[in-house]
């Protein structure tokens, strides 16, 4: 059995167990396939049963929730000790990304534990966290532990496509499940940065750029391949998507990454004034070297052109073409979003939203940021805790909507040539078992004191 490290003030009761627990969790939650494909194609319950079951057990009443059949969601309350207190969300979600077997080491579903690591689909995205979440409460079960402030536990469907069976219709049909919760934490968060320098950086979410996923329509004149015609849709939606994939957006500075690039500049000894009218951003990413990565998707909006669709044969033009383009904006960049793509489509192409999420900012400066700087700190005093603004988008935009503000915080401490973010939908995902236990400290630490 895994031993708890000593050392370390009131992390006791996170014993031995625990420790196991969370690499025995996640290595048969990886094994519960719950592949979303899009369009409906998922079944997340096997995995809410198993989540639900585990809670039960620490002396929990999970609710397991559904808007489809099979596509389920858990949600339970922990009491805190002060009634007063605002509650903390805290979820995860139990749906994975697809993988094509013939292109990992090992079989994506196979939960395998070989030389200290899991192997799986969804070991970092994001059953990892999932495991925690329950290690930790199972263990507060057994020691008798309670938080300061009630804390809901959410486990959810469909994040990674629209979320409408899981947060989705969580907060609108079920908004009275999360009374009283103010603020939540997720994926994304506290995970070890190795800048390359020496330097372990942490990064907390502290935002996330809204998601603007296009549908680019031209219309023109079908006829025969071989005549000369003017109204081609397809040179029309050609010309179109070829201004949005050259174009160069400004650079826009959110707090969050104000505060990221301030810190991180401080970290290396680079002068700044980011107030500076003209100030060169990009002239400081490049001084930042590797760090730069942590901030360079989220200092502008993005629009990058994915899907094309057009005609059915060689010699016929058709009456339409249609693209999709992935569109990202800060917050507060939407309007100039929007305004920039009317710009480039021009007159002869139509453009609307496919699907459309708000942008998130979280604040830097705040008592729960300040909580969890100390809990990382705590388990990695070589670190240096930074704030970042996530370029996608999770659950926590549809929480929004219930006034709760969100924060990416999953604790992990992987070894320099992990590349935590390239595993996120990546192949041989995987993640080390010593992660997973710093995590459970961390998360238990901030948890309790939250």
């Amino acid at each position: 059995m895994a031993e708890e490290q000593p050392g370390h003030q009131g992390t006791g009761h996170v014993d031995g167990q625990a420790l196991d627990e969370v690499v025995r969790f996640t290595s048969e939650l990886i094994r519960i396939d719950t592949t979303n494909r899009g369009g409906g194609d998922c079944r997340e319950r096997p995995a809410a049963e198993y989540a639900a079951e585990r809670l039960a057990g620490a002396g929990l009443e999970p609710t397991l929730l559904e808007r489809t059949p099979g596509r389920t969601n858990v949600v339970a309350r922990i009491e805190g000790t002060d009634p007063s207190a605002d509650a903390l969300l805290v979820h995860g979600h139990l749906d994975v990304v697809p993988a094509e077997a013939a292109d990992w080491s090992v079989d994506p579903f196979s939960g395998e534990i070989r030389d200290g690591v899991v192997w799986g689909r969804g070991a970092i995205d994001m059953k990892n966290m999932d495991a925690m979440i329950l290690s930790v409460v199972r263990g507060w079960a057994r020691a008798g532990v309670r938080p300061r402030r009630d804390i809901v536990i959410a486990f959810t469907a469909d994040e990674e496509a629209s979320a409408e069976d899981g947060s989705g219709f969580l907060a609108d049909q079920h908004a009275s499940l999360f009374e009283g919760c103010t603020e939540g934490i997720s994926e994304s968060g506290a995970f070890t940065f190795h800048d390359g320098r020496g330097n372990q950086l942490y990064a907390i979410a502290a935002g996330e750029r809204g998601t603007g996923w296009l549908k680019l329509t031209a219309r023109g004149k079908a006829g025969h391949g071989s005549k000369v015609n003017p109204d081609n849709a397809v040179g029309k939606l050609a010309a179109a998507i070829s201004r949005i994939g050259e174009y160069r957006w400004p650079v826009r500075l959110t707090p969050t990454v104000r505060a990221a690039l301030t810190e991180l500049a401080a970290l290396y000894g680079e002068q700044t004034d980011l107030e500076a009218p003209g100030y060169d951003v990009d002239a400081l990413l490049e001084k930042l070297g590797p760090a730069a990565d942590l901030v360079a998707p989220t200092v502008r909006n993005s629009a990058n052109p994915t899907m094309l669709q057009a005609g059915y044969k060689v010699n016929v033009i058709p009456g339409e073409a249609v693209a999709y383009v992935d569109g990202r904006f800060l917050p507060g960049g939407e309007e100039e979003f929007a305004a920039t793509l009317d710009r480039l489509t021009g007159a002869d192409v139509d453009w609307e939203f496919h699907h459309r999420e708000v942008a998130l900012q979280a604040p830097v400066q705040s008592p729960t940021y300040a909580k969890m700087r100390a809990a990382v700190e705590e388990f990695a005093p070589e670190g240096h805790v930074v704030p970042y603004c996530m370029s996608g988008g999770t659950d926590a935009k549809q929480f929004s909507r219930l006034g709760i503000t969100g924060y990416g915080f999953s604790p992990l401490k992987t070894p320099e040539g992990f590349d935590y973010q390239a595993l996120f939908h990546g192949v041989d995902e995987r993640v080390p078992v010593d992660a997973l236990h710093f995590g459970v400290r961390v998360l238990d630490r901030y948890l309790r004191t939250a």
